[in-house]
């Protein structure tokens, strides 16, 4: 059956203005699951004049700890309905139904962690001499923008929304085109616990048509973003506009860094959850293995074998690994195959559609090895199940594989050499490092990236630093 999903603007499901909706589609099938309002600059106004003034008239007033038991309560209402949440996760975005249902439960994480930060947050108390009282303000930075990926939609809203909710903020999300349908079904838990209307709001839509006039609104206080650079450029042009600060995660190129002493059975595990964990569309995905060539094959012969014995399906059937998320995607993965065939990298298993799949933008486990640096398919972000397989002889010449990208957001270290492993840390120019496991850490731990990979910090306690502004107050005491 397909369904009918609207806007949620000030507590209310509402048609987009023109009256017009796109398809939403099953990767899995490639059939129409639903029609989706389909906003514009309109929408977008409406749903930014709900949140000021939910902003200005509720939320801000409302009490810490009354926002924290709010946000408690919505931790709990989105853990009751896991497993709803999951299967329209998957029927939307073709990932595996287990990690759909991870990706919800880690949502409920969020809002639970940053609940707990709502009456914690403090202001600092500043000694300038027995004459004066100095001290700081953490205040909110009122309407938030949050425009949303695909390839963890309901995770990433749960990721920025939650600490500015908790802080005091109101929100307008935007989600990706091709995954809005959770980010909707969150707004009807958040009326099921009390959220104030105006407080959550979601205009569904094309980048174009809502994601740019929600940046580029005078009347929003910042901006959260996760998406490709060039899209990631256009965001900071238009937040430059009305002089807002942007929150930014633009991807990465991240590398695998295995040494000849590291446990090798390990370590091909985690090279493999690395690069293949939903079907490579991750910022944070593996995507070059940098390896020692003493154990290259060795190494790789164990790859291989565990890639070709990756279950491959429909995400309602709970494969190890699904689809890629849409049809541009799919034949944009396949050409960085074609590419990386033409510039002369070795094909050692996968590189097109499983025999056993007719429809559906499937993609096999694809490993390259004898890859260039300097190569395409080692240079850009893929953004599906293809691995680069990059060789090294020392330490030196690891680090400046694993440096020589525009990208700098994660890198796995895997050595049984602590001070080696440390000492590489600390010269990886990228904003998280695995060591000994691969997407190691969780909701606590910040997460973001260097050069070209973005700026600022989700995740943690230092994601709050993002939705507050700081204010200091000076009192001359007579």
């Amino acid at each position: 059956m397909i369904r009918d999903y609207s806007h949620y603007i000030n507590g209310e499901w509402v048609a987009a203005a023109n009256g017009t909706t796109f398809a939403t589609v099953d990767p899995a099938t490639e059939e129409v699951i639903g029609l989706v309002a389909r906003g514009t600059a309109v929408d977008i106004n409406e749903a930014v004049t709900a949140a000021r003034a939910a902003f200005e008239g509720v939320w801000w007033q409302t009490k810490p700890k009354e926002r924290a038991r709010l946000l408690f309560d919505l931790a709990r209402a989105i853990e009751a309905a896991a497993d709803t949440l999951a299967e329209l996760e998957t029927r939307d975005s073709g990932k595996p139904l287990p990690l759909s249902k991870k990706e919800v439960l880690s949502t409920a994480r969020y809002f639970e962690f940053y609940a707990g930060a709502a009456d914690k947050f403090y202001g600092d108390s500043i000694p300038l001499g027995p004459d004066y009282v100095d001290f700081t303000l953490r205040e909110p930075m009122g309407v938030t923008a949050h425009i949303v990926p695909w390839n963890m939609p309901l995770n990433m809203v749960g990721r920025s929304v939650a600490p500015a909710l908790a802080m005091g903020n109101t929100a307008v999300v935007k989600p990706a085109e091709q995954t809005p349908l959770t980010a909707l079904k969150l707004a009807e838990l958040m009326e099921q616990v009390g959220l104030p209307a105006g407080v959550y709001n979601v205009v569904t839509g094309f980048g174009q048509e809502a994601g740019a006039p929600l940046a580029e609104h005078p009347d929003i206080d910042s901006i959260t973003f996760t998406g490709s650079v060039p899209t990631g450029r256009r965001i900071m042009q238009a937040a430059a506009k009305h002089i807002k600060p942007v929150v930014l995660e633009l991807g990465g190129k991240s590398p695998h860094i295995i040494f000849a002493d590291a446990d090798l059975e390990t370590a091909v595990v985690e090279a493999s959850k690395g690069i293949f964990a939903n079907c490579g569309q991750i910022c944070s995905a593996g995507s070059r293995l940098v390896i020692d060539g003493r154990v290259k094959e060795a190494f790789l012969d164990k790859l291989i074998q565990r890639a070709q014995q990756i279950r491959v399906g429909p995400g309602l059937e709970s494969p190890d690994m699904g689809p890629l998320v849409s049809r541009e995607q799919y034949e944009r993965v396949l050409n960085y195959i074609r590419v990386g065939q033409n510039e002369g990298a070795q094909l050692l298993t996968g590189g097109g559609r499983p025999d056993h799949l007719e429809r559906g933008y499937f993609v096999a486990p694809t490993l390259f090895d004898n890859v260039s640096p300097q190569a395409t398919i080692a240079q850009e972000e893929i953004f599906g199940p293809v691995l680069s397989v990059l060789t090294f002889h020392d330490e030196e010449e690891a680090l400046a594989i694993a440096n020589g990208v525009q990208y700098g957001l994660v890198a796995g270290i895997f050595t049984n050499d602590l001070n080696r492993a440390l000492r590489l840390a600390t010269r990886i120019r990228a904003g998280q490092i695995y060591v000994n496991e691969y997407f190691a850490g969780g909701e606590e731990t910040p997460f973001g990236g260097y050069k070209q990979s973005g700026f600022g910090r989700e995740k943690g306690i230092d994601a709050l630093y993002n939705y507050t502004q700081v204010k200091n107050v000076a009192i001359r005491l007579r």
